[in-house]
């Protein structure tokens, strides 16, 4: 019922968890603008939310929407041609191996520059893609609730997520040099583009 819900008390404890995850689908640029579209859409509604659902649920299928909402309209994809990406924010353990010690100043680097790339190339996904790569490698979360979450079955998520995978490395090893360093830390250079001379002209 809507009064075992305090609309404030969901703000406080799920606002960063939904910025966070904004930030991976929409960009730093566009997280808070997107967040306060979330927050206002749950506060409006959280008088229906019956609770057939976890509430960390149903917070995630607003944000979801809305972020794609603000993905495929043409305001967005124009300044994203504009503004320069913004520092990653994947976590460092979806990018390295597993290190008992605690990482050296280059490893440190490596791992940024590493966040860097690979979150560039996330968020040129197709929404669909992105979302589902989001939810499930970077968010930690289960195959059902990422279908309910998308209003999709289990199944479907199964075949996105192995499409949006699938698209993503060939993404990554089109872009980038993969290789382990002496610390046998996964680190990656981007591949140099070659620009091929113009041919004479025959004037």
């Amino acid at each position: 019922m809507a009064s075992d819900y305090d609309f404030n008390k969901i703000y406080n404890e799920y606002y960063p968890i939904v910025l966070r995850y904004l930030t991976k689908i929409v960009g730093e640029n566009d997280s808070e603008d997107v967040a306060q579209d979330v927050f206002d859409k749950v506060h409006r509604n959280i008088g229906k939310f019956q609770g057939k659902s976890k509430l960390s649920t149903w917070l995630y299928r607003i944000a979801t929407n809305t972020a794609i909402d603000r993905t495929r309209s043409a305001a967005y994809r124009y300044n994203k041609k504009k503004i320069a990406i913004e520092e990653g924010t994947v976590p460092d353990a979806q990018l390295s191996l597993e290190n008992r010690n605690p990482p050296s100043t280059d490893q440190v680097v490596i791992q940024k520059e590493m966040r860097d790339c690979i979150n560039e190339y996330i968020e040129a996904l197709p929404p669909d893609y992105r979302t589902v790569i989001v939810l499930s490698d970077l968010e930690g979360l289960a195959n059902q609730e990422i279908a309910e979450i998308l209003d999709i079955t289990v199944e479907n998520v199964k075949v996105r997520l192995h499409r949006a995978r699938a698209k993503l490395k060939t993404v990554l090893d089109d872009a980038c040099n993969f290789y382990y360093t002496g610390q046998n830390t996964l680190a990656c250079d981007r591949k140099q583009v070659q620009i091929l001379p113009k041919p004479p002209s025959n004037s």
